[in-house]
């Protein structure tokens, strides 16, 4: 693992001399051993030794919240929250310094740069957002389509990378077609079987295809790079993907995929802190796509995807602490996660089908599923048993009332134990009788 952190301390000695007292390189370079300790300790216990609960006792998570719901929102480890705080008390100590001054500069690139890692595209093609829904709305306000291009995306598409391009469609004269997923068949598709259901919505005017490679509804994991091949072939010339519930979780090629624009929230699978987002742009589809705001750095930044991130102050602690969490993960390993979370999964699914009253409505396979699924209720609303879940246990899920779904969306994480599942069957029992 090459770890962000440990590149730090080079880059900081290089400002003692110019930018730094001494006493705060001291307390940055304290900050940083602290952590690096605490990451090579979890690098090197294996994966097993630790347990479920020897991870979960690394958050923060109330003892009394059973929490499933990282696909809505993540939750961050101890120690990356812990930086994040250290990082902003030595912001305040000298702002002028931390967030116009020399220090944090290349400290940023190499957080870029682990970023650019997990998503498996160059550095120099991402840019460091506020969420999701922030890089699809440069994409809707910035590619140059109009009157007699489409931009087409299903039923499934999260409202985030939906509702930019309708209200974008009103100001500008290109249409936005919603199309109906069946969503109730989901358990039964095959990779080719979403294919082909995309293929047949595409038209001669279809310019723009915007999917999400995981939905945040029953977890079907869109096939991307036969998605993508599909699309150019049928003459779409920009594919757009929601990456909100994939970053951190499933590993990721963009750049060998095809794939034109990805935008994420590396707050829920990847545990950074909230409030940051991740925008992949191509290098050739730059010269096409207007930034959304601008400022000084536009020409600093041409040619990289920074000139999409070229909006002036911002929290810089929070993108430090980005470099923490993807470090931090990185020591777990991403071929383990993956492990686990299928394991989970497996787990999961045979405990919902020998489960009256509970009904599998998610993926029927890992290849095309997540650790996110839903799980049909029957008897009572999804939202009610919702609700006596958290009231009587603490269990925290997302209930779905919608196509004809009546399910509770289960979306553990690295930090979900047995129990909480024990806690959450048992909590069914009660609800449904």
């Amino acid at each position: 693992m090459r770890s962000v952190v440990r590149n730090r301390k080079g880059f900081l000695k290089s400002f003692a001399g110019v930018a730094l007292a001494g006493p705060v390189l001291g307390r940055l370079e304290a900050i940083e051993d602290v952590f690096s300790a605490s990451l090579h300790t979890l690098a090197q216990t294996p994966w097993e030794s630790l347990g479920p609960q020897a991870l979960q006792d690394r958050y923060m998570l109330d003892p009394s919240v059973v929490y499933l719901n990282h696909a809505s929102i993540g939750t961050i480890p101890r120690q990356v929250h812990n930086a994040r705080v250290e990082y902003l008390a030595l912001c305040e100590s000298n702002p002028w310094l931390y967030m116009w001054g020399t220090p944090w500069q290349p400290i940023r690139e190499e957080v870029r740069a682990g970023a650019a890692r997990v998503l498996g595209v160059p550095p120099s093609d991402l840019a460091i957002t506020h969420n999701t829904t922030e890089g699809f709305n440069i994409l809707a306000n910035g590619l140059p389509i109009g009157p007699g291009d489409e931009v087409l995306f299903s039923t499934l598409n999260h409202d985030g990378a939906s509702v930019c391009w309708e209200l974008g469609a009103e100001r500008r004269g290109f249409t936005a077609r919603r199309f109906e997923f069946p969503l109730l068949d989901v358990p039964s598709l095959s990779v080719a079987d979403v294919v082909e259901l995309h293929r047949r919505q595409i038209r001669p005017e279809t310019r723009v295809l915007v999917f999400p490679h995981v939905d945040n509804t029953v977890g079907l994991r869109h096939p991307l790079a036969e998605l993508v091949a599909m699309a150019k072939a049928e003459g779409v010339e920009y594919v757009a993907v929601d990456g909100a519930q994939t970053v951190g979780m499933i590993p990721l090629d963009l750049a060998a995929s095809g794939v034109d624009a990805y935008s994420a929230s590396p707050h829920k699978w990847l545990q950074s802190p909230k409030g940051l987002g991740l925008l992949y742009v191509r290098a050739d589809l730059r010269s096409e796509l207007r930034p959304m705001w601008v400022t000084w750095g536009q020409r600093r930044w041409a040619d990289t995807g920074r000139i999409y991130e070229d909006y002036g102050t911002r929290n810089l602690p929070e993108v430090m602490a980005l470099g923490d969490a993807v470090d931090f993960q990185a020591a777990l390993g991403p071929a383990e996660k993956e492990r686990r979370y299928q394991q989970m999964r497996s787990d999961l699914k045979e405990r919902v089908l020998a489960t009256r009253g509970l009904e599998w409505v998610s993926p029927a396979t890992w290849d095309l599923g997540a650790s996110l699924v839903a799980i049909g209720v029957s008897g009572r609303p999804a939202s009610q048993v919702s609700q006596e879940l958290f009231a009587q246990a603490g269990v925290v899920l997302r209930p779905f009332e919608t196509m004809g779904l009546n399910a509770l969306r289960i979306s553990p994480n690295v930090n979900t134990t047995p129990s909480d599942f024990d806690e959450f069957f048992a909590g069914i029992a009660r609800a449904l009788g």
